[in-house]
């Protein structure tokens, strides 16, 4: 490796740097080996390698992270971003990629809190634009995406904390978004939010406007009767487990004509 990297290093050329470079990196990702990717990542981190090289072959890397064994792509994906956090504003593109594959890994394992600390870590007031195909904008849109499925995650742990900390971000985005998937996963992770903080007649509230969806499609996400049924049973519930008052009867009453309606 060292001989390779000599060789590669002294290289003027910067294209022929780069594809000598990316040859080594093939050789290190087709043998799956974690101590030679480490030595991979630590070269091209020096000082030995001009910048602009190294955030392209970092790209490749986070690329490719994917071909590896999972444990293996976890444990390269945490030392990466180890390395790189003296100098994380020069690597922000690299290091989003790197915390979506290893969030995905996460959320594959069923990992789900884990896998939203990992996105969590995305720098969102960033207003980085990427250079490279597929092009990556961090917009409101984006930012709006991202905290609604961080709050998702925590929600499949029953965190209401942390899930709420993001869904709060949300709020502030929500209002101006064209994304009707975006819209009602949010509308639906701020009713669980609330019905796990036991604020039971705000999440009645919410579940009941959930229920009352007109559109059965939304983008490519089919909204079937039963997830209707169920944001219904929802609101019931939480207005039975509600304080009692006023305005707990008026919404018994509105979920008794509803019911009635329905069947």
């Amino acid at each position: 490796m060292e001989t390779a990297f000599a060789s590669a290093s002294a290289i003027n050329d910067q294209r022929q740097k780069i594809e000598q470079y990316k040859l080594i990196l093939s050789t290190v990702i087709a043998s799956n080996d974690v101590t030679q990717a480490k030595k991979f990542i630590d070269h091209i981190l020096s000082d030995d390698v001009p910048l602009v090289v190294s955030r392209q072959l970092l790209q490749t890397f986070a690329q490719e992270l994917g071909r590896l064994e999972p444990e293996s792509q976890k444990e390269i994906g945490h030392y990466i971003l180890n390395q790189i956090q003296p100098r994380v504003v020069s690597f922000e593109e690299q290091v989003l990629i790197i915390r979506e594959k290893l969030a995905d890994l996460y959320e594959a394992e069923q990992q789900w809190s884990k896998a939203a600390q990992i996105l969590s870590g995305i720098d969102l007031d960033s207003a980085m634009r990427s250079v490279s195909k597929p092009f990556l904008v961090i917009d409101d849109a984006f930012r709006l995406s991202k905290c609604v499925k961080i709050a998702s995650l925590y929600l499949e742990d029953d965190d209401a904390i942390n899930a709420e900390a993001f869904i709060n971000k949300a709020s502030f985005l929500v209002s101006n978004s064209q994304n009707e998937v975006l819209n009602w996963t949010y509308k639906v992770c701020y009713a669980r939010i609330l019905d796990l903080k036991r604020k039971f007649l705000e999440a009645a509230l919410r579940y009941y406007d959930i229920s009352q969806i007109q559109k059965r499609q939304i983008g490519d996400e089919v909204i079937n009767e039963e997830a209707l049924e169920q944001a219904l049973s929802a609101a019931v519930t939480c207005t039975i487990l509600a304080a009692a008052g006023p305005q707990r009867s008026r919404v018994l009453a509105t979920l008794y004509k509803v019911k009635i309606f329905t069947c």
